[in-house]
């Protein structure tokens, strides 16, 4: 046995069963004894897309994610995504072969590349260590939430293995509570004193609901989330659903009179909050985080509490001595039923001359498609539409890579969370520029007959350009594009596909939702441009 194939060995048997990637000559052994020991390989058209891919499937399995590519190009053709992972804190191992001698075309620092967009670079440095080397690799990205780059020097990965693949399959550590005992009964009398608390749920808390849910309703607490979370307390009449700048006008208004603001597992960045504005400067901010650096960065907190989010709000609930209305009334309970959703804010439908409104779209898509779905959404102008006015039914639902804000990552995205969630139908929400960015695989969506609808809309631009710089009268040649007919790109690669200009064209997706589902359906949307979102309008106060 040669020293690639036990290291693929030994990540199938730390937990590997599903890996993506380019198979190239560096990391050709190590993929094929992945798959050998049992692992499933799913070969992406773009190791960007792997990349994105593997993120995705770790989210929505909460596993690690697995990406093998080849060294130099391949690992280069994958930063963007890896990026992505890293910012995320997404458990994600990369292999990568690497080509240690300075003279060959494949040699790049990638050790260097990895620290760059903070990820954690390991190497492989002898044939003795390299299982040990390839667990603790493992062992980072699952326990300390890493994305990790595993390099794989080609000529350690040709040397004979001789040692033993025996080992201790790592798992999942969670730290119930660190620092010191009176954080949690501070936040409790903080808790009990509070008239108006609302509390914002991030990624960190995606397994906590029932506890908060528990925690809220003994306090009073009203429930919101960040985007990455939506969907967490869906059917709570508590429910805000996302704070920040996707929030309804009735969400910003409740988070603003907030005189407690508890973030669970949230950064609280200037997305989550629009700025800093949604936050009362005479509110009492408390952060519950596994990183005391979040404490301090973004929004401040008055108070910090370390420590898993599901077993802080456990402790603190226990510390109660009993329950409060809190900002909970039976008018507020009407308030939002009645006007929590954007499908309840009422606007003018703007479709005509051969487009169709955004939101008349999505709301028409809403109706029509399965209500078990998970959404993946690319990142631009259109970006709002989809993530709010599309319903998901919990926080499984929704898969939200945009730590990195990167255009092109959508399509990737849906396909992981589509492999992570095969009970749920797949749909991926673009906009023009990602979709051209990621069309390599719409290929690899057709291959492994992913039941999925692709929506497309289509302003013929880079949008967050068009409408960050035209107001000011500058040229926009270099954001705007001729019209494709992205429906004829999607029946080339064998995708049925629908062109949507006005509402009565969404009959063929009621048709679609009728048959037996059984493979993709593009729909390409040609919207109406003439004005940004209203979520941009809001990043653009950043600016």
């Amino acid at each position: 046995m040669i020293v690639a194939e036990a290291v693929g060995r030994a990540l199938a048997a730390c937990g590997t069963g599903t890996v993506f990637g380019v198979v190239g000559s560096g990391n050709f052994h190590v993929t094929n004894a992945l798959v050998a020991a049992g692992a499933r390989f799913v070969a992406a058209r773009h190791e960007g897309g792997a990349a994105t891919m593997a993120d995705a499937y770790a989210r929505m399995t909460g596993g690690v994610g697995v990406v093998s590519v080849h060294q130099g190009p391949g690992l280069t053709n994958a930063m963007t995504g890896l990026t992505e992972a890293a910012k995320s804190r997404t458990p994600l191992i990369v292999l990568a072969g690497e080509a240690t001698e300075v003279t060959s075309n494949f040699h790049i620092d990638q050790a260097a590349l990895a620290t760059a967009v903070g990820a954690v670079p390991m190497r492989l440095t002898s044939a003795r260590d390299a299982v040990q080397v390839a667990a603790e690799a493992y062992r980072v990205a699952l326990q300390e939430r890493r994305a990790v780059l595993l390099n794989l020097p080609l000529d350690v990965q040709a040397a004979p293995y001789e040692g033993s693949l025996d080992m201790t399959r790592p798992a999942v550590s969670r730290q119930v509570e660190a620092g010191h005992d009176g954080e949690p009964a501070e936040l409790a009398r903080l808790l009990a004193a509070a008239r108006r608390p609302v509390f914002i749920a991030g990624r960190g808390a995606r397994d906590a609901r029932r506890e908060l849910e528990r925690l809220g309703d003994l306090t009073g607490a009203l429930l919101a989330t960040s985007a990455v979370a939506k969907g967490l307390f869906r059917g709570l009449p508590w429910d805000l659903d996302v704070s920040g700048g996707f929030a309804t006008p009735l969400t910003a208004e409740l988070i603003r009179g907030a005189d407690l603001v508890v973030a669970w597992g949230c950064a609280l960045n200037m997305w989550t909050t629009r700025h800093g504005t949604l936050v009362s400067p005479d509110a009492t901010v408390v952060k519950v985080d596994l990183d005391p650096a979040a404490f301090t960065t973004h929004v401040p907190a008055d108070l910090g509490v370390p420590g898993d989010v599901a077993a802080v709000a456990t402790r603190v609930a226990a510390e109660l001595d009993g329950g409060s209305e809190g900002y909970r009334s039976p008018e507020l309970a009407r308030r939002i039923q009645a006007e929590g959703r954007w499908r309840a804010v009422p606007y003018k439908d703007e479709s005509g001359d051969g487009r169709i409104d955004p939101r008349t779209l999505t709301t028409g898509l809403d109706d029509l498609l399965p209500k078990e779905r998970i959404v993946s959404v690319d990142s631009g102008n259109f970006m709002g539409y989809p993530s709010m006015f599309l319903d998901v039914p919990d926080e499984g639902g929704f898969c939200f890579t945009q730590a990195f804000q990167s255009v092109g990552l959508g399509l990737a995205t849906a396909i992981g969370a589509a492999l992570a969630r095969p009970d749920r139908i797949p749909v991926a929400a673009l906009g023009d520029g990602g979709a051209f960015m990621g069309l390599s695989e719409l290929e690899t969506v057709v291959r492994l007959g992913l039941p999925m609808v692709i929506v497309v809309y289509d302003d013929e631009a880079y949008g967050a350009e068009v409408h960050h710089f035209g107001p000011h009268g500058s040229p926009l040649d270099t954001v705007t594009f001729p019209p494709a007919d992205l429906a004829a790109v999607a029946r080339g690669h064998g995708i049925p596909a629908v062109t949507v200009t006005h509402p009565e064209d969404l009959s063929a997706v009621a048709e679609w939702a009728r048959g037996p589902k059984d493979g993709p359906l593009l729909v390409h949307a040609k919207v109406t441009r003439e004005r940004g979102s209203w979520w941009l309008e809001e990043a653009f106060k950043g600016h």
